[in-house]
């Protein structure tokens, strides 16, 4: 653009002088001929070389502004939750380790319910063996929702990081300079929406699990009831508990 107003003092010359293109050359002073054609053609590549120049300056202006923009899209994100996160996810996943008794283990379940959790009752089962297994499958219903409650209470504890997290990288994204701070906030509210999710499974694992040891412990306290009747009356009936599905996580 700086260069226009010469460009056109330029060619206002070379359209001067070529109205005396078809005079005769004149002689000046000192022997020197001034060929006003040679002058105008030469007037006339001035030009162009300019325009050229202004043509390769524009390409190179146009350069630049690509590489600068290319930059700003590889500009990584200055701001990771990932680490907060991750911490958040281990103490969830402690807390369900933490799980006594009646674990998240599919060979300790089986093995704790045909010990006390049987679907028929031998007659050599003393009354003192039937009180051992309703005492330790009441305490296995104690400790299952106890444990709901250490689960819930540790997701609960992660929700002010979580809403902390959430709207910091909600700012990143919408203040990204580029495309891959944005995908890389993107990448992190997904992971957090992961850990949300993380979160619900082990809510709703912890309380199946305490609903089916509970639900186990009343069909079986029913069966135990009746053997105990039938013992009492000593008719030689035996009584079968009802089956109970069990949640795995």
């Amino acid at each position: 653009m700086t260069h226009r107003p010469f460009r056109r003092v330029l060619l206002a010359a070379v359209a001067v002088l070529s109205l005396a293109v078809a005079a005769p050359p004149a002689m000046a002073l000192g022997g020197i001929v001034y060929d006003p054609t040679n002058y105008a053609q030469n007037l006339l590549q001035a030009a162009r070389a300019l325009e050229q120049i202004q043509n390769q300056i524009r390409s190179l202006q146009n350069e630049a502004t690509s590489l600068l923009n290319e930059a700003k899209n590889l500009q990584q994100l200055p701001f990771s939750a990932l680490q907060a996160l991750q911490q958040d996810m281990s103490q969830i996943t402690g807390l369900l380790g933490q799980a006594t008794r009646v674990a998240y283990d599919v060979q300790a379940i089986k093995r704790e319910f045909q010990q006390n959790y049987p679907t028929t009752f031998s007659a050599s089962a003393t009354d003192q063996s039937l009180t051992a297994s309703a005492q330790a499958r009441w305490l296995n219903s104690i400790e299952a929702f106890q444990h709901v409650l250490d689960v819930e209470a540790g997701v609960v504890g992660t929700l002010s990081s979580t809403q902390d997290q959430a709207g910091a990288l909600v700012g990143q994204s919408q203040g990204a300079v580029g495309a891959l701070q944005a995908t890389q906030a993107g990448n992190q509210l997904l992971a957090l929406q992961s850990k949300q999710l993380a979160d619900l499974t082990a809510l709703m694992a912890a309380q199946g699990r305490a609903d089916a040891l509970e639900q186990a412990r009343q069909a079986e306290s029913a069966a135990e009831a009746k053997e105990r009747l039938r013992r009492f009356l000593g008719t030689g009936q035996t009584y079968q508990s009802q089956p109970v599905q069990m949640f795995y996580p």
